[in-house]
């Protein structure tokens, strides 16, 4: 994963992100699988330049309060290279093997998300945090030093629930992340630009970015080989992704294709998800390859 993360950087990306899940998401959730925060950590030492951080947080792993400190120090740790990805988690069956409160559903969940968000951003900034009485948490003037070496470090928000998770969004975050296809995320956009509206915020304000995961080689049939056995390696089903449009696999010019349909709707930055071992030809091709024929 170091030797990842030193190519990742000499190619010439912008962003390094790790998981933060306790199990694995795809297949057997039983496979080896290291914890974001302390990976991070490690990579802010053999790196240099690439931003970094978890996409996305899961909240209910943690106090909204250590998460801020967490960020922070990692701030400082890379120099001012931090970023802050939260979500209201999903993955239940990790929940229950570790003994973490999951609550009554996705809303409670993204109910403590909008608070938590509320919190974190308040102490970043150098102000003195209390929860409400009726409140998930409970804060008392909660202030944290030292701040971090950004003026404003930035908060990432995983995730495209139109009636919490935008609204989050459009109140709080630096950047927004989701996934899906082309027609989805034209409809998503607009749902958070209601809720921009809506808070008195310019959605212009907020980075726009697609998770996907893209694996490319010359042929589209060489393609699905390379993908198929990755799967396997990892112990998923081809039945479990076969429907997932978020795997883009295929030659660099169905990549382009897929990123030009996203980029004509405000998506400028692409995050790739790769499974283990991180397929080098692809992390090449895509910045060597598919990069430069966008911006041709």
């Amino acid at each position: 994963m170091e030797s990842t993360a030193r190519r990742v950087e000499e190619l010439g990306y912008e962003h390094l992100w790790a998981w933060d899940h306790l199990h694995a998401i795809f297949g057997d959730p039983d496979q080896p699988i290291y914890e974001g925060w302390m990976t991070l950590a490690a990579w802010a030492k053999v790196t240099q330049r690439v931003r970094m951080g978890l996409l996305v947080g899961a909240n209910t792993f943690r106090n909204p309060g250590l998460v801020a400190k967490l960020a922070t120090t990692l701030d400082h740790i890379s120099d001012g290279r931090a970023i802050l990805g939260l979500g209201g988690a999903w993955f239940e069956h990790e929940h229950v093997a570790h003994g973490i409160e999951f609550g009554t559903g996705f809303g409670q969940r993204l109910d403590w998300l909008h608070e938590a968000v509320a919190v974190i951003r308040t102490v970043l900034d150098g102000g003195a945090a209390t929860s409400p009485e009726n409140g998930h948490y409970r804060f008392r003037e909660l202030r944290q030093l030292p701040l971090p070496v950004q003026a404003r470090l930035p908060i990432m928000i995983g995730g495209s629930g139109e009636k919490k998770t935008l609204r989050t969004v459009a109140t709080y975050a630096d950047m927004w992340n989701a996934m899906g296809s082309a027609e989805l995320l034209r409809h998503k956009v607009e749902v958070l630009r209601e809720h921009c509206a809506a808070v008195g915020r310019d959605i212009s304000e907020i980075e726009l970015t697609v998770a996907c995961k893209p694996l490319i080689r010359d042929t589209q049939a060489e393609a699905r080989r390379a993908w198929e056995a990755q799967m396997a390696l990892n112990r998923t089903p081809m039945a479990e992704v076969l429907d997932d449009d978020t795997f883009w696999i295929g030659t660099p010019e169905h990549i382009a294709d897929r990123m030009r349909a996203c980029r004509d709707i405000g998506f400028d930055t692409f995050i790739a998800e790769m499974a283990a071992p991180h397929d080098v030809e692809t992390l090449e091709r895509w910045i060597g390859e598919v990069k430069p024929t966008l911006e041709a």
